[in-house]
Parts: structure tokens; C-alpha cells; sequence
């Protein structure tokens, strides 16, 4: 009777397998608490009795019938093969496994936000190539400017006559068959910007909210060690590298659990905590005043550099060296003086090592935020109302030559600075080690490239493309670093969260300042009277209005217009708009604590 029943139990799964759809019976049969080996044994029976059901209708549906069947089945085959081959062709899968393995996932995360802005590039340098650079390629007059080489640091000379920077486009309507379609090169180029940025809002949005929950909010962040060392193995894993590599990541993933249950309270004197509040007020006043010397180091500079070079119009050899004057002093600014707050965080001792990464990410953020903010002033207030024939290509330029001059110190910090600290590290001073990797400093020298990135694709809209191979080279030196220089962090934590925090600093201040730059250059500033899209006109937004002006003649463009003066041209919406997110928000929010306080509650329940 037992063994009659057992089979009537799977014959009755069987069954009830065969009905569902493909998806929810590979879900089915994964839950399912049995070995590989049963798993697959069903798996066959219910693949059997799905041929034989297929066998019974076939002989009921005509020819049409089954061939459309066989198709949608073998789209369905190849479908999951692609899938599977993309999942293989994922960008450094392996070398991002490899380093989460070894150095653990604070390491692990710089690379993961590194590789997440090289994405993010790529989508930028396509909407900017596709709508903005092709298209000028048809009207575009050729370039008598000679190359001598030097364009390639200075961003000037033959560059200012090519698509890279905003002079050259043309404010024209470009149609290459007479009363045939015709393209406004005007609207193409503000619409394109302005959706784009719309595009990463919402994409930035997205990421943190996607990396909040998996993070802050997932119930397999309470589920404890136990579940991790007994239920995370996959059986699916038979290379030996792969199981290596596998029990390395796992073995790294429960020493930064264990250190977070571990955490030690330290019980500190009153005489040796007044100490550490006063050394930490004296290294954030000696952090504030570093900042401070830098941005006015900056200002006074870069209005030297417009006496020299906007109103001089010199083209030798002296001058186009002096123009990596600016670039390089900011970038020797962003270079040393983390340096400088990275010693001052070991000097204040804390607790843990993300204190001290959240602290330094911190002092960084308002020294680097603080001289874009400098260099902001100076090209929008400055270099604007200069007596220059076209500011924007000089701001293009500017922003250029920042770019550049930060990769190219950005690579001599990986190949001399940290490959200098480990000579010292194993031969000179065998005391200091190995040095450990700067996840603070290398942060936010690629939010600090971002944002010059975004800054500059209204004035060179192929920017994008540039910090692209930049990111690319980057990646690739890091990990050699890395691997060749670096230790693992002496001590072992968990940073689950560090890659929510990096997309919020990447959002704000970065993205918000970005987005108040480009709207006060869009609606505020007059455009350049002989070059660009936008000449002759009082700014780059009127170019819109005269086009809602021509819409409003014809009757079928009407909703346009209506959709422009009630939504788009509306304090009132916007406000509206505000209220309402911050509503949601709210309530999201409200969401998210009470599922945090009922997965904790569960998990005292299970644990009692």
C-alpha cells in the first residue's frame, strides 16, 4: 500500500507539472528538496508526459497547427540560448568573481560601480552619435586646420573644426532632397540632450532603488550565517577552478558576516574620548581648510588662464603647453591632497574601516564637488561673458583637457604610486606591508570624472565616448594593480551597502549640481552670435519657443502646444509633480520599514 501510494504521489506530480507553463515548472522542480539526480528523473517523466499529450492533440490539429507549435518551440530553444551565451559574454563576469573572491566586497564594489559607469557611457555615446554627431556628418564643411598632434592633450586647433565640440554644428535645418524631409538640427540637438538627461534621472532612480533593496531590505539579510554555509552551495558547479573560486567567495562572504555579529564596543575613558572628539575636530578643520586653499587656487588660476588665452589668440607652441596649466593643477589638487585626508583617517583610528571609507568619501566629495562648483562659476559667469567668438567650444575644450589630465594622473597613481608603495612596503620598510586598496579616493575620482562628463556633453557632445575608452583603460590597470600591488583589507567587513551609497553620491550632489549647470546654460545664458546651433538667439531654450509659436498655425499639432503651456511651461505642474513624489516616497519608505520589521520578526520567531 505504501509503495501504491508513493506511486500515485508522483504520477499526481507528474501531472500537475506537465500543466503548468515552462517557467513555473523550472521554478517547481528547483524548490523541490531533492537530490540532483531525482530532480532530473522528474524532470524527464514530465517531459515524456508532456510528448505523449502533444502526440494525442497532434492527432486532433491539422499540419498548420503543429508547424506553428515546432516554431514557437524552437524560437522559444534559441531564445534560452542566447540568454545563456549573453550570460557567458557578461562584461569581466570572470574578473569581477576573481576579485570579489580575493579581496572581498568592499574591493569588489568599486569595480562593479566602475563597470556600471562604463555602461552608462556607452548608452550616452549612442543617443550623442546616433542624433547629434550623423547628422551633422551630412552638413558638415570640410576642415582646413592642420593636425600637429598636440590636439590630441590640448583639445584645440584641429579639434575646434570636428564634431567634438559645440562650434562646429550647424544652426541650419539639413534636408538633402529638395522638399523632401529635413531634419532641425536646433531642436535635434537640445531635445536630444534634454531626454537624455530626463533618461538618467530615471535610470539613477532606478539603480538606487534596485541596489536599496537588494541591500537594506532583503530578507536574506537577516537570514543568518547558518542558512548561508549550509543551503548556498550550487551542485550545479563541477569545474575545479570554478569550486575554488566558489569556496573562496563564500569563505570571504561569512569571515564579513561573522565580523559584522563580532563587531567589539569599545569602552573608552572620558580623558581618551575627548581626545578622539578633539582629533577629529582638528582634522576635519585641517580637511575644510585644504578644500578651501584649493577651490581659491583654482579661481585665481583659471582667470589667469582667460587673460592668456581668450584674449590673447596665440597659437605657438608656449601657449598651447601652457593651457594644460589649469587641468594639471586641479588634477595635482585632486591627487594629493586625498593623500593628505587618507592619513588623516588612519590618524583618527576608527572603529571599523567603513567608518573611515564613509568619513574620507566624505572630505573627498566636498573637495572635488568644491572645485567643479569653482570651475563652474568661472565658465558660466566668466568665460560667457567674455569677448571670445565662441565660449561654449572654450568651456568644451576646458572640460577636455580636465578629462584627459585626470586619466592620464589617474593611470600614474595606479602604475607609480601604488607600485612605488610596495617596493617600499617589501624592501625598504618591511614593517609597512603591502598596501590596501583606496576604495574612497578611486571612488571619487570616477564620480568626480562623471560629473565633468555630464557637465561637458552640451559643450562636446562626444565627450561620452571619451571617458568610455577611459573607463575602459582604468578598469583593466586597477585590476593589474590590484592583483600585483595590493592586499586584501586587513580587516574583513561587510559592505553589502557601499554600492547603494556610491549611486547616491553619484546622484547627489553630482547629478543635481549637474542638472542646475545645465539649466542655467540653457535658459539663463546667451548662446555665442557665430558659431553653434543656437545663434543668434537669447538662449539655447528659444529655440523651442519659436518652434511651439510654428506649431501653433496648425491644427493637428495643437495637443503640442497645449501639452507645452499647461505641463512643460507650468510652475503650478511642477509643483504638483514635487508634492506627489515626495508623497510616494514617503510612503515607499514607510513600505520598506515595515518589511523590514516583519522580516526581523520573523526571523526571532524562526530562531525561538
Amino acid at each position: 500500500i505504501w509503495i501504491f501510494h508513493g506511486f500515485y504521489a508522483e504520477e499526481k506530480l507528474v501531472g500537475n507539472l506537465a500543466s503548468m507553463s515552462t517557467s513555473e515548472r523550472i521554478k517547481a522542480i528547483q524548490k523541490m528538496p531533492e537530490t540532483m539526480k531525482k530532480k532530473r528523473e522528474i524532470r524527464n517523466k514530465v517531459l515524456k508526459e508532456i510528448t505523449k499529450k502533444s502526440r494525442h492533440h497532434s492527432t486532433q490539429h491539422p499540419c498548420c497547427t503543429q508547424c506553428l507549435q515546432g516554431t514557437v518551440v524552437s524560437f522559444r530553444r534559441f531564445g534560452n540560448s542566447l540568454s545563456e551565451y549573453f550570460h557567458l559574454l557578461q562584461l569581466w563576469h570572470k574578473t569581477l568573481k576573481i576579485i570579489g573572491a580575493e579581496f572581498g566586497t568592499s574591493v569588489l564594489s568599486y569595480f562593479i560601480f566602475l563597470k556600471w559607469l562604463l555602461t552608462f557611457n556607452i548608452f550616452s555615446f549612442l543617443i550623442n552619435f546616433s542624433f547629434i554627431t550623423i547628422p551633422q556628418f551630412v552638413a558638415a564643411e570640410p576642415n582646413n586646420l592642420s593636425f600637429t598632434g598636440l590636439e590630441l592633450f590640448t583639445g584645440a586647433g584641429y579639434f575646434q573644426q570636428t564634431v567634438l565640440y559645440y562650434g562646429f554644428y550647424t544652426n541650419a535645418t539639413i534636408s538633402k532632397i529638395e522638399n523632401g524631409p529635413s531634419y532641425n538640427m536646433q531642436l535635434a540637438y537640445i531635445f536630444t540632450i534634454g531626454i537624455y538627461f530626463v533618461i538618467c534621472f530615471f535610470i539613477l532612480l532606478f539603480s538606487m532603488a534596485k541596489s536599496f533593496c537588494r541591500n537594506f531590505i532583503n530578507p536574506q539579510t537577516y537570514s543568518g550565517n547558518a542558512s548561508k554555509l549550509l543551503c548556498t552551495w550550487d551542485f550545479n558547479v563541477t569545474n575545479e577552478k570554478a569550486v575554488t573560486l566558489k569556496q573562496k567567495n563564500l569563505s570571504t562572504q561569512i569571515k564579513e558576516d561573522l565580523t559584522e555579529v563580532n563587531r567589539e564596543v569599545l569602552n573608552l575613558t572620558v580623558t581618551e574620548r575627548v581626545v578622539r572628539i578633539v582629533i577629529h575636530l582638528v582634522s576635519w578643520l585641517a580637511s575644510l581648510g585644504t578644500a578651501i586653499a584649493a577651490c581659491a587656487g583654482v579661481y585665481f588660476l583659471s582667470i589667469n588662464n582667460l587673460k592668456l588665452f581668450v584674449k590673447g589668440h596665440k597659437n605657438d607652441l608656449e601657449s598651447q603647453a601652457a593651457m594644460l596649466v589649469l587641468p594639471i593643477v586641479t588634477s595635482l589638487l585632486n591627487t594629493f591632497i586625498p593623500f593628505f585626508y587618507s592619513w588623516l583617517g588612519h590618524l583618527e583610528s576608527f572603529q571599523t574601516p567603513g567608518h573611515q571609507i564613509y568619513v574620507t568619501i566624505t572630505r573627498n566629495i566636498v573637495l572635488k564637488i568644491s572645485i567643479v562648483g569653482i570651475l563652474c562659476y568661472y565658465w558660466l559667469n566668466i568665460v560667457a561673458a567674455s569677448e571670445s567668438q565662441c565660449w561654449e567650444t572654450l568651456v568644451g575644450q576646458d572640460i577636455y583637457r580636465l578629462v584627459l589630465v585626470d586619466f592620464i594622473f589617474c593611470l600614474l597613481g595606479s602604475l607609480f604610486g601604488e607600485f612605488l608603495r610596495r617596493i617600499i612596503g617589501t624592501t625598504v620598510c618591511v614593517s609597512l606591508g603591502l598596501p590596501e586598496f583606496d576604495i574612497g579616493r578611486n571612488v571619487l575620482d570616477l564620480i568626480y570624472a562623471q560629473t565633468l562628463t555630464w557637465i561637458g556633453i552640451l559643450f562636446s557632445p562626444l565627450l561620452p565616448g571619451i571617458q568610455m575608452i577611459s573607463f575602459s583603460i582604468v578598469f583593466c590597470v586597477k585590476k593589474v594593480s590590484l592583483m600585483m600591488n595590493c592586499q586584501p583589507p586587513r580587516k574583513v567587513w561587510r559592505t553589502a551597502q557601499m554600492t547603494t551609497s556610491f549611486m547616491f553620491l553619484l546622484f547627489f550632489p553630482s547629478f543635481l549640481g549637474v542638472l542646475s549647470v545645465i539649466g542655467v546654460t540653457v535658459w539663463r545664458l546667451k548662446p555665442s552670435a557665430e558659431c553653434g546651433p543656437f545663434r543668434g538667439l537669447s538662449s539655447m531654450y528659444a529655440a523651442v519657443s519659436e518652434w511651439i509659436k510654428i506649431l501653433e498655425n496648425y491644427t493637428a499639432s495643437k495637443w503640442v502646444v497645449w501639452i507645452y503651456h499647461n505641463l512643460i511651461a507650468s510652475e503650478l505642474f511642477f509643483f504638483i509633480l514635487s508634492v506627489l513624489v515626495l508623497i510616494i516616497t514617503y510612503l515607499y519608505w514607510q513600505i520598506i520599514e515595515g518589511r523590514k520589521t516583519m522580516t526581523k520578526l520573523l526571523h526571532k520567531q524562526i530562531l525561538n
